[in-house]
């Protein structure tokens, strides 16, 4: 078994004495790793709490550079990072919080050309991304790879939360909860606007969510909504959409 080494057992001192971690769960996030697409608003808390977690490689994919704009909520970057590759300015920030663990930035976009070379190499895939496109791409490569997804949402003041599970043969997926039609909304963080935090949260809530699954705490697909304003969650149990066109393409 791979162990910990002092500073790594002083860093993570705090996940050792708890008994839903321990020395277990601290090696079994040494060697997992995350592929996260897109370094925005919700990829920047996410892939913070990740590294200073000790998830022991991450990928991430973003093929945007930083702009003045992206600073009221992606918390990532800074004033000095305009301009440049938002891939290379995180890989920068997450290596100077951990340098005990590997991150591979990527300045690409994902593509069906890439998607399936990026994805296969991952033991979970959170899709921070901020359009329909990248998001029934990720689930059509996650679902045939049998790779558990994360994603998430966030819209003015209201956030969404799922995870599908596909290590399990009947789960649902992303096209079970909004189907495919190529008449999905053009709204976004640039012509709707969001208020800040609640990409904190919900980028937040992914990481979370991902090492609980990384720890074997948590199975299954679930469904979030969380209300910005009073702070309300509700919860959905997802089943498989017998007429859904992904799950269709199920391999």
């Amino acid at each position: 078994m791979q162990l910990l080494s002092d500073k790594e057992q002083l860093r993570y001192s705090r996940h050792l004495i708890l008994k839903d971690v321990g020395l277990a769960g601290q090696l079994a996030l040494k060697a997992a790793h995350v592929v996260v697409v897109g370094a925005g608003g919700l990829g920047s808390p996410a892939l913070l709490y990740l590294a200073a977690a000790g998830v022991g490689k991450l990928t991430l994919l973003d093929d945007d550079k930083v702009a003045l704009s992206n600073l009221q909520r992606q918390v990532l970057y800074k004033v000095n990072h305009l301009g440049q590759s938002k891939a290379s300015a995180a890989g920068k920030v997450l290596s100077s919080l951990n340098n005990q663990i590997a991150i591979i930035p990527v300045a690409e976009k994902l593509t069906a050309d890439n998607a399936s070379q990026y994805l296969q190499q991952a033991d979970l895939v959170l899709d921070c991304s901020d359009n329909f496109a990248t998001r029934y791409l990720i689930n059509k490569h996650c679902l045939a790879l049998k790779k558990p997804l994360i994603a998430a949402a966030a819209i003015a003041t209201d956030g969404q939360l799922m995870c599908f599970d596909f290590r399990q043969e009947n789960s649902p997926c992303y096209g079970c909860v909004f189907a495919n039609t190529g008449a999905q909304s053009a709204l976004n963080c640039e012509n709707a606007g969001v208020i800040s935090p609640l990409l904190g949260v919900m980028g937040s809530m992914q990481s979370l969510l991902a090492i609980n699954m990384l720890l074997g705490h948590q199975q299954g697909s679930l469904f979030i909504h969380f209300d910005g304003l009073s702070l309300s969650q509700r919860h959905f149990k997802l089943t498989p959409d017998t007429e859904c066109a992904e799950c269709k393409k199920r391999v």
